[in-house]
């Protein structure tokens, strides 16, 4: 038996399919993990996130730890809520893990991170305070279920407390908000509009309840993957670990390199990996024969070199296999994969595959 969820007697409840998800019984689907998909691409969908972890920092040189921390820059954070996306690097580069975060004030933030990673997250953040006399607080206390889709914000907009709902709908993208006891993000990894609520554990029953209530489809782990693979979002411990940097991962979005005095854990090691011309690139796939890709599946780029698929498999919306890959350098637009011994066709495309309910490749 894994760790629970505040909402796990809901998944049961409804007939959930429950699988083990980094030590968390969690649902995979509640009977069609494709009609959920389709669900969040032209409507609503909710996940149970509860398993994500919520970090709480706080404390006179939070900024000054944050800087130090993370590959990316809270020195760019300036209006209160709003949220950046990073990678936690080790002295070698490469991803202890990927995060959110927020800022609430200079001196408070607030980090997501993931819920496989957890433990060493944790760890890894509270001895690096520890020079800064930075407050670690991790918030086990506190649910969280994200709301995705093109109507999702309309349709949780109704549920929440009639004195926040002015300020939820209006949230710009990556920003967050405190309002009493929820914290509302308008963030999501679906590719799709929508908020992530953070919530006291007993409220979150009810809350699920009335999104149900509202029109809002119960989503599994399932629709989950194949919504985040066709948005070319990475799934840490699969596109990305700490055997791999954020260059090799194509998060080198995430990095800021200025200004130059910016000493962040695992600079020094990433600005090798910068200069070396042969490193591996991070690109999508779109399967042009019949069959189906699958993570660890081998590409083969002619009179170039191997890859990898770091993550594979069929996109609902475009109907056609896809993946993420590793890559070897060059440039290049056509490469095969090995599937069962033969040799299948691939296109080499720039992720993402679908934004906001449309296909972002030529099929």
């Amino acid at each position: 038996m894994g760790l629970k969820t505040p909402l796990y007697s809901k998944h049961v409840e409804a007939g959930a399919r429950i699988v083990d998800f980094g030590g968390w019984d969690m649902p995979l689907h509640y009977g069609s993990q494709i009609e959920e998909h389709h669900a969040v691409r032209n409507h609503a969908g909710a996940f149970d996130v509860s398993h994500m972890t919520v970090v709480d920092l706080q404390g006179d040189r939070t900024t000054d730890f944050l800087r130090y921390l993370i590959a990316n820059d809270v020195g760019k954070l300036k209006e209160p809520g709003k949220a950046l996306y990073t990678c936690m690097l080790n002295p070698d580069g490469g991803v202890i893990d990927d995060l959110i975060v927020y800022f609430l004030e200079p001196t408070r933030f607030r980090l997501i991170v993931n819920a496989a990673t957890r433990e060493k997250d944790v760890a890894w953040i509270s001895e690096q305070a520890k020079a800064f006399e930075v407050d670690v607080a991790e918030r086990p206390e506190l649910a969280m279920i994200a709301v995705q889709g093109p109507k999702a914000r309309e349709l949780a907009g109704g549920v929440l407390p009639e004195k926040h709902r002015e300020a939820a709908l209006a949230l710009r993208p990556f920003y967050g908000l405190e309002a009493a006891d929820l914290f509302i993000a308008r963030t999501g990894y679906t590719g799709e509009d929508g908020w992530e609520i953070v919530m006291p554990a007993q409220d979150a029953e009810a809350m699920w309840q009335a999104l149900l209530d509202a029109g809002v489809a119960p989503c599994g782990l399932g629709a989950r993957d194949t919504l985040r693979l066709e948005a070319g979002m990475n799934l840490y411990g699969t596109d990305m670990d700490e055997s791999s940097s954020p260059l090799e991962s194509g998060l080198g979005w995430t990095i800021a390199w200025d200004p130059d005095d910016r000493d962040f854990i695992g600079r020094k090691a990433l600005a090798e990996v910068r200069e070396n011309k042969d490193r591996q690139k991070f690109a999508g796939l779109l399967l042009e024969d019949r069959g189906v890709l699958r993570n660890h599946q081998r590409v083969v780029v002619d009179g170039v070199g191997d890859g990898e698929i770091t993550s594979g498999g069929f996109s609902p919306t475009m109907q056609r296999s896809i993946a993420l890959a590793r890559l070897p350098a060059g440039n290049y637009l056509e490469a095969a994969v090995e599937v069962r011994g033969k040799l299948l066709a691939v296109r080499v495309v720039n992720p993402p595959f679908v934004r906001n309910g449309k296909t972002c490749i030529e099929l």
